[in-house]
Formats: structure tokens, sequence, C-alpha cells
């Protein structure tokens, strides 16, 4: 095995460890509103969560995956500029995780392919047309969803005024469950993709493919495969310090405003994703849980909306500048390059699995969600609602 398809192994093997991260971080996407409603049992939502995540293979292109691989131009997306790519969005995803924080895995993937692209060979490198296209899918998620969520709690509250139903009624919990189960399917068909391009950029730089005819770069079957796989197992794995700051730090959930926050985040999307945007399904999440909360009359918790705005405005130059240093230190002599890099994975390394066995679990999660009985939501009482919002 020559140095280069060597190097391409170890570089695929971390683009699904991204992946990976990417399902943990995100997991909180679909599952943090069942859980903080006990629309489904904790220890059972990554479950739910993955298998749709993973079900999107079966269905979707690679029209974001595309995207994402035409970041760097191919001429300068070689082995170094991928690998530094990976570690920043790697690291900038644990780290996130770790304060419990929703930042976007696509703002730190396309962050790290920008710094590793101008680390490479400066603004050349680096074809502008898809970041901004990533970029004005990044930013109107969050609107979009909002929006969506907004609209979608008063439709919810006039449905309850007809039937004379309470916020956490069966029927509320169960469109819960079928629109996060559309939120799932949404995340792995957009996010999977991330993985997929940067291994098609991959693959193409170091010659083992081509593009093809009108510029987009084709995705072998193999690698959507491992991607889709990878991301559903991230998810597994659950990530619950974010589904804790999702579902129970934004605002106080109900059944009701939790359908809401979930059709507002699966169509912003559905809709990107058919326009070949790598959004931010973290983005649209989080935003449709604080447009749920605040057309539901619970507010929102704006200090930690404010901390998770000031991660998303930290992601891309922070990923951006981890990769530039980390492709730089790639550059050095070889036997200090090794000794650079070496030192930089492996304490990093160690770092992870120290936090990933000293994290919070579904169970402890779990403890912390509210009964209804603490929550003091009451039965329908006749032709009026003692209720929350507007349905009193």
């Amino acid at each position: 095995m020559d140095f280069l398809l060597a190097a391409v192994v170890v570089l695929i093997a971390l683009a699904l460890i991204f992946d990976f991260t990417n399902g943990f971080h995100d997991a909180a996407n679909s599952v943090a509103t069942v859980v903080a409603t006990r629309a489904l049992p904790a220890r059972w939502a990554p479950a739910f969560a993955a298998f749709f995540n993973f079900l999107a293979y079966f269905v979707v292109g690679t029209a974001v995956a595309s995207t994402v691989a035409k970041t760097v131009k191919s001429e300068y997306a070689g082995v170094a500029v991928v690998f530094a790519a990976l570690f920043a969005a790697v690291a900038w995803n644990f780290i996130t995780w770790h304060l419990g924080m929703p930042s976007s895995s696509s703002h730190a993937i396309v962050g790290g392919l920008v710094g590793a692209g101008l680390a490479a060979g400066g603004f050349a490198a680096i074809s502008w047309s898809s970041v901004q296209k990533a970029a004005i899918g990044i930013v109107a998620s969050p609107a979009v969803a909002i929006a969506i969520a907004f609209v979608a709690m008063y439709l919810i509250f006039g449905i309850q005024r007809l039937f004379k139903m309470h916020d956490n009624h069966p029927v509320f919990k169960g469109l819960q469950v079928v629109a996060a189960g559309a939120l799932s399917f949404g995340h792995g068909a957009n996010d999977a993709q991330k993985t997929m391009g940067v291994i098609a950029a991959l693959l193409l730089g170091a010659g083992y493919t081509t593009a093809e005819k009108g510029g987009s770069i084709g995705v072998p079957e193999w690698v959507a495969l491992a991607a889709y796989t990878s991301i559903a197992l991230g998810t597994l794995w659950g990530g619950w310090k974010i589904i804790e700051t999702m579902g129970l730090k934004i605002t106080t959930l109900h059944a009701n405003s939790g359908a809401a926050a979930n059709i507002g985040a699966s169509v912003a999307i559905f809709g990107a994703t058919s326009l070949g945007a790598p959004i931010s399904t973290t983005h649209a999440a989080a935003s449709s849980v604080v447009g749920a909360g605040v057309a539901s009359g619970k507010g929102a918790n704006w200090k930690v909306v404010g901390e998770m705005v000031l991660a998303w405005v930290l992601t891309v130059p922070a990923a951006a500048g981890i990769a530039f240093g980390m492709y730089w230190l790639t550059q050095l002599p070889t036997a200090l390059s090794w000794l650079g890099v070496g030192i930089v994975v492996v304490g990093f390394g160690a770092w992870v699995v120290w936090a990933m066995r000293h994290t919070v679990n579904a169970d402890d999660v779990a403890a912390e969600i509210p009964s209804e009985e603490e929550l003091d939501v009451p039965e329908p009482i006749g032709p009026h609602l003692k209720g929350h919002g507007p349905v009193e």
C-alpha cells in the first residue's frame, strides 16, 4: 500500500468519525423535544432517531454532498487540507458537545474546509460560490424555522380550542413523534451528505475519482452507505449533554409546543435539502424550539439562547482557525510535523475519551424531566380550557 492510499484510508476513517460526532452532536435536533415531553422514553429516543437517519440513504440524492465537495477547489483539496478540515470539525463538535452547546456541524466542516484551503492556497483555493450557497442556507434556516414553528403553534392552539384538548394531549404526543421522525430523516438526509462531500473531495483531490459533466462530484455508493451508517451510530449513542440543553434549558416544552417545534425544523430542513443547500439542522431545530416556546407563552431562557447564538457565531472562525493551524503543522519539516501533529492528536484524543466517560446519560436527563403533575397540566373541563397560552 503506497503512502497516498494509506493516507486516504486514514482520512476516510477520520471523516466517518466526524460523521459519528455529527450524529450524537445533532441527535438533540430531533429527540430533545420528545424526550422533554415524555412522548418517547429517553432510552428509546436515540434508536428511533437513528432509524430515520439511516432511512434517508434509500431516498435522498447527493446534491448537498456535491455542494460541500466543491468548497475547496480540487487542485488544493489534498490530503493535508482534508485532514486539517476534518480535525477542526471533529474538535469543535466535541468541544461544544462537552459544553452542552447545540452548535452547527455544518458550520464546523465548512469553516474547517475554508481555513485549511486558505492555509494551502489563499483566497484562490476557495470556491466562494459554494461557500455562499452554504452561508445563505445557514443564515436563512433559523428565520424560516422560527417563523414556521410560530405559525404551527397558533394552528395547534386553534385545534385545542376546537376540540378542547389540553397541552399534553396524546394526539399532540403522536404528532410530535411523527414530526420527530421526519426531522430525524431530514437530519440524516442533509448532514450525512456533508461527510459524503468531504470524502468525495478527498477522492477527487487524490486522483481516485473524477468530476462529472457540469462540475458535479460523484459520490460512490460505498461512501454514501458508510456515511449514513456512521451518522446513525452517532445518533444512537445519544449526545445527552445537548439533548439536555435543547429539551430542558431553552424553554418549557409541552407536547403541543414540541410538535410545533419539530414541524418548523422539518419544513426548513427538507426545503434546504431539496435545494441542495447544506444548512445547519441544529440552527433550524434550536430556533424552532425558541419560536414554539415564545408562541406558546412560555418564553425562552434568553441567557441560554444567547450562549447558543455565541457558539453559532464562533463556530466558523474557530473551526477555520483550528484547521489553519493544523494545516501548517503538517507543513513543518517531516520529523517536526509528525511530532507536532502526533502530540495534538494524542492529547486531544485522550481528552475526548475522558469527556465521553464523564458525561450525562439517558437516566440523568430522564431524572430532570418534570412530570405532567409538576407542569400542572389540567384536563379539559367543559366548554373552556384551563391551560397554557391562548387556550385559557
